[in-house]
C-alpha cells in the first residue's frame, strides 16, 4: 500500500498513540520522518527513536513519552504544508506556535530543524508542521 503523504501519515499515528497511551509507535522509514522524529527528541517531546533494519524497508520506532500519572507532554500535533497547498515562511516570518511555547518543524536548505535553530542559522524553508 503506498502511501500519498507519509509526514502526514506519522504525525497522525504519534497523534493516535499518545492519546491511546502507548509505549511505542512504529512507521516506515524515510530520511525525513527519521529527521522529524530526531527534532521531536530534541525538543523533548517523545523519549527516543530507533531504526530497526527490516527487508523490504526499515521500521522507525518511536518511543512515547509521558509524565507522571500518564500526562501527556504532545498536546497537540498539525500538519502545516500538505502536497497540495506547500507553506513557505521566509528567514524573518518563521511561525512561533503558541508564542514560543510549542515548536515549528521547518525543511530548509541546510535540513530539517526546529523554528528556534532556523532563526539561529538565518534561513527560511517549508513550514511542516506544528507541535505543541
Amino acid at each position: 500500500m503506498t502511501i500519498n503523504d507519509p509526514i502526514a501519515d506519522m504525525l497522525t499515528r504519534v497523534r493516535n498513540a499518545n492519546s491511546a497511551g502507548k509505549a511505542t509507535v512504529s512507521m516506515p522509514s524515510s530520511n525525513k520522518l527519521v529527521e522529524i522524529a530526531r527534532i521531536m527528541t530534541e525538543e523533548g517531546y517523545v523519549q527516543g527513536y530507533e531504526i530497526i533494519e527490516n527487508s523490504p524497508r526499515d521500521i522507525l520506532e518511536i518511543t512515547m513519552k509521558y509524565g507522571e500519572k500518564k500526562a501527556k507532554t504532545i498536546r497537540g500535533i498539525k500538519r502545516i504544508s500538505k502536497p497540495g497547498l506547500r507553506i513557505y515562511a521566509g528567514k524573518d516570518e518563521l511561525p512561533r506556535v503558541l508564542g514560543g511555547l510549542g515548536t515549528a518543524i521547518v525543511s530548509t536548505s541546510k535540513g530539517v530543524m526546529a523554528d528556534r535553530d532556523a532563526r539561529k542559522a538565518g534561513v527560511g524553508g517549508e513550514v511542516i508542521a506544528y507541535i505543541w
